[in-house]
């Protein structure tokens, strides 16, 4: 026998909550289908192994408000060119445009380079790690990535890892007392801070007097210079900076006729599988293993940094061995707004990239092919000068 359903009884609030109900879920908006901003793009050789490519996203159409980005970069074949570390001025402690750096060694094109200080008597000054031919010059800081390059016969060679340094002062052949710092200012804060000079930084040391300075020359102590500052650098030797209970401890322990001498051990993590012509601090690592990977520096930087669109410039190896090098403009609304850390991380995996570096930007942020600048640096006063910069020079 066929089961008959049993009709409900009729209920005016049900049909009047029915129908507020059915009324809600056909207003409901249904989400536009996401699509991806109109681009435009320009290529060019600038040299054997060597293409300038510039993307325009966005709809530049118009004055009206609306993201936009200007995005130069180039493609370069390892096999065919070197990437030339250029500092500026040819020390640590100098400033000097990319444009000029390009120019003074030949450069066939060039991007910014690392981290730096902006302000004061060593401007110019690398904050991060800086060797170059196996002499560490800068010490790394808060374990942010860095870059490694070997340039040999066979092609250009990149490593991306972190580095750590144990540095010590040797007293009489034997380890006495942990280096904080190399080639920088003394930190007016710590009390305890004491930082070698070595020739590469500057004829002096551009400290303020509130130190005392041990010029070792030859493996020895040979003056002791309290409360003056700015010591002479021996071009044979180096410069002990201590203040604060630092000096305290210079003063007793470091006497004229002291034999001393300074032990270095950088290491990098992953391990660099060659022998680097230099390495570059900068940071955060933006792809390793073709994965993203920024969250894991995360905390070494401020959120505005992270977080914000700012101009970029960022380099990264491609699976088929291509060096791809980014600056991103930014800060100009009507021309590029710039990107965040996690935007351009995204454009490097893109741009095919299976490895990826942010290097300095903001301000910094500049792209030089031959003797011009093809990109739009965001301060007001023009080229930003810098501590160092990637050139792509002829074999």
């Amino acid at each position: 026998m066929k089961e008959q359903r049993r009709s409900k009884p009729d209920n005016p609030m049900i049909r009047y909550l029915s129908a507020i109900f059915l009324g809600f879920c056909f207003l409901v908006p249904v989400p536009a289908q996401s699509s991806k901003p109109p681009e435009s793009r320009k290529s060019e050789n600038v040299s054997p192994g060597v293409e300038h490519i510039e993307i325009r996203r966005g709809d530049f159409s118009s004055d009206t408000a609306g993201d936009r980005w200007t995005i130069n970069l180039l493609v370069v074949d390892p096999e065919a060119v070197r990437l030339k570390l250029g500092q500026a001025m040819d020390e640590v402690a100098g400033a000097e445009t990319t444009t000029s750096l390009a120019a003074r060694h030949n450069a066939i094109a060039a991007v910014n380079g690392g981290y730096f200080r902006t302000t004061g008597p060593a401007r110019g000054e690398p904050v991060g790690v800086l060797a170059i031919n196996g002499m560490v010059l800068s010490e790394p800081v808060r374990n942010r990535a860095s870059l490694a390059v070997r340039n040999d016969p066979n092609g250009i060679s990149l490593g991306f890892a972190h580095f750590s340094l144990a540095a010590h002062l040797l007293v009489n052949g034997k380890i006495s007392r942990e280096i904080n710092g190399l080639n920088r200012p003394r930190d007016p804060k710590d009390q305890q801070d004491l930082v070698v000079f070595t020739p590469e930084f500057h004829r002096t040391t551009l400290t303020d007097p509130d130190g005392v300075e041990i010029t070792v020359v030859n493996g020895q102590v040979t003056s002791i210079s309290d409360r003056s500052g700015s010591s002479p650098i021996p071009h044979n030797g180096f410069i002990v900076s201590a203040g604060g209970k630092a000096r305290d401890w210079a003063l007793i322990n470091l006497k004229r006729g002291v034999r001393l001498a300074v032990k270095l051990d950088l290491k990098a993590d992953p391990v660099i599988a060659f022998k680097p012509d230099y390495i570059l601090g900068g940071g955060p690592q933006l792809i390793a293993g073709n994965k993203t990977v920024i969250q894991a520096e995360e905390q070494a930087y401020a959120e505005s940094f992270f977080r914000a669109r700012h101009p970029r410039t960022a380099i990264g190896r491609r699976a088929d061995g291509k060096i791809v090098m980014v600056v991103v403009d930014g800060r100009q609304p009507k021309k590029s707004v710039g990107m965040t850390i996690e935007e351009l991380a995204g454009l490097m995996s893109e741009l095919g990239c299976v490895e990826a570096l942010n290097l300095d930007g903001g301000g910094s942020s500049t792209m030089v092919i031959r003797n011009k600048i093809v990109n739009n640096p965001s301060d007001a006063t023009g080229e930003r000068p810098v501590s160092d910069a990637l050139m792509i020079v002829a074999r």
